[in-house]
């Protein structure tokens, strides 16, 4: 497992024992997000479409502490198959922010995915704030170092669910 920070920019990395195709799969359907998830946000998926390239929304139903219940409007940023795979959040239905305007916070989250060893696959994900306002950077800068955490947790539950297929 590895991780770098730059400003508003954390990234994790791990070995995942499961070929390319088989990881995208499971990060294209977001049935299977909260299986995944290391924040313990994710309540499910509000729809059971599968992602299938840029421009389609997926809408997660969320719990945060803060917020309480909400949903998250999921737009598809990056679409490669078996590659590469990203999303832009933005506030849902119950989300306090919801209707403010400027919405669109502009981070993302973006999975690169490349074959590593015997059929293998290196997985890097990426939270990238560095689109966000100014504003809002500072909250991601300082943290940092609770998302590289939630990161690493949701690699390694990604590294589970590829291993008991």
């Amino acid at each position: 497992m590895t991780s770098t920070t730059s400003g508003s920019v954390v990234t994790v990395s791990r070995h995942i024992g499961a070929p390319p195709g088989e990881v995208f799969r499971i990060l294209a359907d977001p049935r299977r997000h909260p299986d995944l998830d290391g924040s313990g946000m994710l309540r499910g998926s509000a729809l059971d479409a599968v992602i299938s390239g840029v421009g389609d929304v997926f809408v997660m139903r969320m719990h945060f502490e803060r917020y309480g219940d909400y949903e998250m409007n999921n737009h598809v940023v990056v679409y490669e198959p078996d590659r590469r795979i990203g999303w832009e959040p933005r506030p849902g239905r119950g989300h306090p922010d919801a209707t403010a305007p400027g919405a669109a916070w502009g981070h993302r989250w973006i999975y690169d995915l490349a074959p590593h060893g015997s059929g293998g696959t290196l997985v890097t994900e990426t939270f990238d704030g560095s689109r966000m306002p100014e504003d809002r950077q500072a909250e991601v800068e300082s943290g940092r170092e609770w998302w590289r955490t939630q990161m690493t947790g949701t690699l390694e539950r990604l590294a589970q669910l590829c291993a008991a297929r």
